[in-house]
């Protein structure tokens, strides 16, 4: 090793590393909404990448917005609008939506203005790079969702607008388009104002569905959102957080199942692979023999994709990520979180005030269904036991905030 270090890595090549270091850590610093536009640009097609990155925007506070026909280009680009930057989806990135049809949207968008209807959007885009399945890729995946009407009726008058934008361009080709258009005046397309069918909207879970069918993950939402709290409640780890575990740690951790394969061993014993995704990452999850019947009814295709609690216990690999023995598998929708009736903070004010105000701050941002009662401690001196009207929700996170504000020991539970 010494021998190596003598010429592998040389000090021409340290500077070359520390130079670039210094660059890509500069630009990230003073220009981090175009510095993670051109790091997600260059990492599109890898779809782990794209999630960690576009996690790290969020915790950068930089929003990374859906894929848009009226505003995406080919990649990843920033945007900004009020001083305030975001990075706008690619449409590129969007599966089924070549580089051709990409070049023949931006094209339209730049010589006539914004899209406004489906109908007016298949006139305008030269319909000999843009076929049925690209502009159903681009609904599915929100990106025109800037478009009159919802996801579902654009789906629903698809064949049709199709069709009003090729015999349009048919028109074009043999010259009879426009023929009393200066005589007129020009004016509005009338298919801005084309009528739409009255059906109902996709559910949020199909909207999720598409964009992750075709981004490969999701951009406008995410099926643990709504599950938030019961997440934070219930989840001791995260695809992140188990990297470094010692193997037969016992986890429990909140996401959705995917690629989920029903197998045989060698002994023709049944038992299932799957991915874990949670709002960080993923990891690859087994369910063995022992535990496959109990966790069948689990297992159907019926629950890819739903928000579950999985009880596993981590599995080291060597120059890989770990796995997870899977030991339990339960419905976010069917778990309940059970929380205290009545509470007690304990608050000593022997060192002066302050815990006043943060806890009222607190009190006001976790409400929820449970009593609080105070005992206010001045030792040597009294003591107050006071019930106050505020409720609260007492879960991990409001706990944390409690032992950091009055002490470690400082809530107990009074009731259940």
């Amino acid at each position: 090793m010494a021998q190596f270090a003598g010429y592998g890595f040389n000090k021409s090549h340290s500077a070359a590393y520390a130079y670039l270091a210094y660059v890509t850590g500069y630009l990230k610093a003073n220009y981090p909404v175009e510095f993670m536009s051109a790091l997600l640009t260059s990492e599109t097609g890898n779809t782990s990448k794209v999630v960690k990155y576009i996690n790290e925007c969020r915790e950068m506070g930089i929003s990374v917005l859906a894929p848009d026909v009226n505003s995406s280009d080919f990649n990843f680009t920033p945007e900004f609008k009020d001083g305030k930057g975001a990075i706008r989806f690619g449409l590129g990135a969007i599966k089924n939506v070549g580089a051709n049809a990409v070049e023949a949207i931006v094209k339209a968008r730049a010589e006539e203005g914004r899209f406004k209807a489906l109908f007016q959007f298949c006139e305008r885009v030269d319909m000999a790079s843009v076929n049925r399945r690209v502009i159903e890729s681009l609904i599915k995946a929100g990106a025109m969702d800037s478009l009159n009407g919802t996801r579902s009726q654009l789906m629903t008058v698809l064949d049709s607008a199709i069709e009003t934008g090729q015999r349009a361009w048919r028109d074009k080709a043999s010259g009879q388009s426009g023929l009393f258009a200066d005589f007129f005046g020009g004016g509005a397309s009338e298919t801005e104002d084309q009528p739409l069918p009255n059906v109902p909207d996709l559910t949020s879970q199909e909207k999720l569905a598409g964009e992750k069918e075709l981004l490969g993950f999701y951009v406008t939402g995410h099926p643990l959102d709504q599950f938030m709290e019961k997440v934070t409640e219930l989840a001791t780890h995260t695809t992140e957080t188990i990297q470094d575990l010692e193997k037969g740690v016992e986890v429990k951790m909140c996401g959705i199942l995917t690629s989920i394969q029903r197998r045989r061993s060698k002994e023709g014993k049944p038992w299932a692979s799957m991915t874990l995704e949670d709002l960080v990452g993923s990891s690859e999850a087994m369910v063995f023999s022992t535990q496959y019947e109990r966790l069948l009814p689990m297992l159907g295709d019926d629950r890819q994709d739903k928000a579950v609690l999985v009880k596993a216990v981590v599995f080291p690999e060597e120059n890989a990520p770990p796995k997870l023995s899977v030991q339990d598998i339960i419905a976010l929708e069917n778990v309940r979180v059970d929380l205290p009736t009545v509470i007690a903070i304990r608050v000593n004010i022997a060192n002066g005030g302050g815990k006043a105000d943060e806890l009222n701050q607190l009190f006001q941002r976790k409400s929820g269904p449970t009593a609080v009662r105070l005992r206010i401690d001045k030792p040597r001196d009294f003591s107050v036991i006071l019930d106050i009207p505020v409720k609260v929700r007492p879960d991990r996170e409001f706990k944390a905030e409690v032992a950091r504000i009055c002490g470690p020991e400082a809530l107990e539970v009074v009731a259940s």
